[in-house]
Order: C-alpha cells, then structure tokens, then sequence
C-alpha cells in the first residue's frame, strides 16, 4: 500500500514516518502545490494529510485529483464539527495529528480494509445527528431486525444509539467492556450490520 506523508511541519512527517517506516512504501511532501501535483501525478493508496496544510476548498480540489485515493486527516485540535464537515467532503479518517503508535497502526488498518476510522466525540455527534432524521423516516423492516436480540443486546444497542462508549455502557451496568464488546459483536451479526452508527440509526427508527 503506496502512503503519502503530508505536512508543512518536519517534525510531523518525521514522527508519521517513523512509526509508518517499514510497514509501507512512504513518499513525503510539505507543500500543498507539490502535494497537488504528486495527486494528480501518481495514485497513493492512502495520503496522511495534515489539517493546517488544507482548507476545505483545497482539500476538495485534491479529492477531485485522486478520487480513488483515501485520506486521513489529521488534526493538532481536533473537534467534532470539523471532522463532520470533512468527512462529508469523502475523507476516510480523521484524528489528532499526534495519534498513539497502536491507534496510527489501527486507523491504517481499517481505512485500508474499506472502513472508516473517527474519533469516539466525533462518532457520537453523527448520532446524536441522526437521530432526528431517523425518527422521522419509515422503516417497516426495523423492528423484525431487531427481534433476534436479547434483552440485554437491546438495551446495550439502545445506549450507543445515546452516543455512549463502550466504556460507559460498561460503567452504567456494572460489566466489562469486554462483555459490551462482546454482546455488540452478537448484535452487528444478528442485525447485519457492520458498524456502530448504522445500528444507532437502526435503533433510533424504531
């Protein structure tokens, strides 16, 4: 998987590509005019892409570059209604531009496998969001989804629709996290869904 490394700030690339070195091919740029033309030059798998050196205006230019290519945005403050805001734009991560090692390996991971990877704050404005709309949309097939779920598996797929983590699911009922993960495993396969926004849409349609 070809990486690129992009920011106006040496030390940020240098610690992207010290943690990234070896896993990956990495190409570097600290300019956004060079970052353009590398986009629009060659195809990148996935483009590590420093907030300060975009606005939204450029970052859209570079999806119409490269729209093949994925991007995780990175971020020195990150915030909910910045995040929102591009991830409407097509980005396909978005987190602190100073991530833990474990969370940068994660993130690539499953941005590389299709998925999208957010912050929990982030998560949980998009469902705090949705809920409205969802309320007000039909979905006759909604409660015959959820009929196979236990009782404990509806109340834990109630409190993520609340916008809870794991870990306060976990504190407000006096479990594991570990347990919640694994009743939220059971919940993904039985509901066939794949993702914790998706059941929180689900559950807010009932």
């Amino acid at each position: 998987m070809a990486i690129l490394l992009s920011s106006a700030n040496r030390a940020v690339i240098k610690r992207w590509n010290d943690l990234l070195a070896g896993e990956h091919p990495l190409e570097q740029t600290s300019s956004l005019g060079e970052l353009e033309r590398l986009c629009a030059g060659k195809k990148f798998d996935l483009i590590l892409l420093h907030r300060s050196l975009v606005d939204m205006a450029a970052f859209s230019q570079l999806r119409r570059l490269t729209p093949l290519s994925k991007f995780f945005l990175l971020s020195d403050l990150p915030n909910e209604e910045e995040g929102i805001a591009f991830l409407k734009l097509g980005i396909a991560g978005y987190g602190n531009t100073y991530i833990s090692p474990p969370r940068l390996a994660e993130a690539v991971r499953v941005i590389s496998a299709g998925g999208v990877w957010l912050g929990q704050k982030v998560i949980q404005q998009l469902i705090l969001e949705t809920a409205v709309r969802a309320k007000e949309q039909a979905a006759p097939e909604t409660e015959e989804r959820l009929a196979g779920l236990t009782r404990r598996e509806l109340k834990i797929a109630g409190l993520v629709a609340q916008g809870q983590s794991n870990l306060e699911i976990a504190a407000g009922l006096k479990i594991t996290e570990r347990t919640v993960k694994a009743h939220l495993t059971s919940v993904y396969e039985k509901t066939k869904i794949g993702s914790r926004l998706s059941l929180a849409l689900l559950i807010n349609r009932r």
